[in-house]
């Protein structure tokens, strides 16, 4: 048996939690999910910017501060805080821990070659060539098997760019048990069980909807932990003494998060059907799963695409009473017209208020591929402070920041196309 933890479950999740983990019982594997699809546009335009930028900033600091338990416990750790830029950040764990072994998986990275695929958009059919000369990313979900080469490597350390947020969890099982590529009912009781701790504290009661009022010690709360034998049999628990719980409401609602079909849930390693799955209580805090049925895995595998958009800009202004509401909507009426008298166009403009009548915000958002017209709008709020109805307030910021839109095309690139690789950090 084998116990792997998840101690990240988005960049900007808890930084104690990883070593809370560590420190707080026995563990054998501590990953760690950084990676959603926007991440990835902001990262590779932070290495546009800085050849040695594009990964998780975090992270190497949070490996100083592991490193003697990485070492004292035999812990090893894997991630995909390498981004778009897995070498860069090996280099910096290398800086800050020289003692760390440290292994990189690449390959995910098509940026480069995006022409030789055809890419059309899995949900519109559309084509690539629509948004070739605005694309800021693409990367491909790796699966597990090159995590678990690079563990054989006796790396400390394991950094990787885009893969399949549940393979960070398959991998350890199948380097430590010998799993084939073609276990598909292991196969899938791994991924099942990586699925469920993949969000960390979103399996011990965080963000749970069940009974969230009784949920003990939130300030405290535990993330999860799979006790995983080589024959499938998988337990989701956390370390005695933290806050949140393991039950069978927080794990189902976990299971359901972004799963679409339940009956084929794919991934570049197996296809799971997550039917077939049995849960049963197996102590406080402990979750047994079991059942789980995998296909062979899918022939294509996804990337992730992003893309400029354009841009948004969204203002406020707070009005108080009285007839706080009344005075909104004359500012929001005063804003639209002026939009309307400068000419200005956008895809889609949206007014909100929020509030009661005694103080109500006004939110204005605009969105559109004309910057010089988003830019104009983020000037036509903060003058209605003297000039429109009375009482404003809230507009310490001033001027409405402009951002720009990173849009999502996903897509499928052929498997023999993509050429994982291992290397050992020097």
């Amino acid at each position: 048996m084998i116990r792997i933890a998840n101690g990240q479950g988005f960049w900007g999740d808890w930084l104690e939690a990883p070593l809370r983990l560590a420190k707080g019982g026995p563990l054998d594997y501590l990953t760690l999910d950084y990676l959603a699809e926007v991440t990835m546009s902001i990262l590779q335009k932070q290495r546009h910017a800085d050849p040695k930028l594009g990964y998780a900033k975090d992270f190497p600091p949070l490996l100083a501060r592991l490193r003697e338990l990485i070492l004292e416990k035999d812990l090893r750790v894997i991630a995909n805080a390498g981004g778009v830029n897995p070498i860069a950040c090996a280099r910096e764990v290398r800086k800050l821990a020289p003692e760390l072994k440290i292994a990189v998986v690449l390959g995910d990275d098509i940026l480069d070659r995006v022409s030789d695929f055809e890419l059309r958009n899995i949900d519109t059919g559309a084509p690539v060539t629509s948004i070739r000369d605005r694309i800021q990313s693409a990367n491909v979900y790796l699966g597990a098997f090159p995590l678990a080469e690079a563990l054989a490597t006796g790396a400390h350390v394991v950094i990787t760019g885009r893969c399949a947020d549940a393979a960070l969890a398959l991998a350890p099982m199948i380097h430590k048990f010998g799993w084939k590529s073609d276990d598909w009912d292991l196969l899938a009781s791994g991924i099942v069980a990586g699925h469920v701790i993949e969000c960390g504290a979103q399996a011990t009661g965080g963000n749970c909807h069940a009974d969230w009022q009784s949920t003990p010690d939130f300030a405290n709360i535990g993330y999860p932990i799979i006790e995983a034998d080589a024959d499938g049999d998988m337990v989701i628990t956390k370390h005695p003494g933290t806050g949140g719980r393991v039950m069978r409401a927080t794990v189902t609602e976990q299971l359901v998060y972004e799963v679409g079909d339940p009956r084929r849930y794919m991934t570049p390693d197996v296809i799971a059907d997550f039917t077939s799955i049995r849960l049963a209580e197996d102590g406080p805090d402990r979750i047994r799963i079991s059942g789980a049925k995998g296909a062979p895995r899918p022939e294509m595998l996804k990337a992730s695409i992003s893309y400029h958009y354009g841009w948004k800009a969204t203002g406020t202004l707070v009005y108080t009473a009285p007839d706080a509401l009344g005075k909104a909507e004359m500012a929001d009426r005063i804003v639209r017209q002026r939009i309307a008298d400068l000419g200005l166009r956008f895809e889609k403009i949206q007014s909100e208020f929020l509030g009661t009548d005694s103080e109500v915000q006004l939110r204005i958002g605009v969105r559109g591929q004309d910057k010089q017209a988003v830019e104009r709008f983020t000037r036509e709020m903060i003058p209605l402070v003297l000039s429109g109805p009375p009482g404003a307030t809230g507009y310490g910021e001033g001027r409405p920041p402009m951002r720009e839109i990173v849009a999502y095309w996903p897509a499928l690139v052929p498997r023999e196309a993509v050429r994982p690789r291992v290397e050992v950090a020097a």
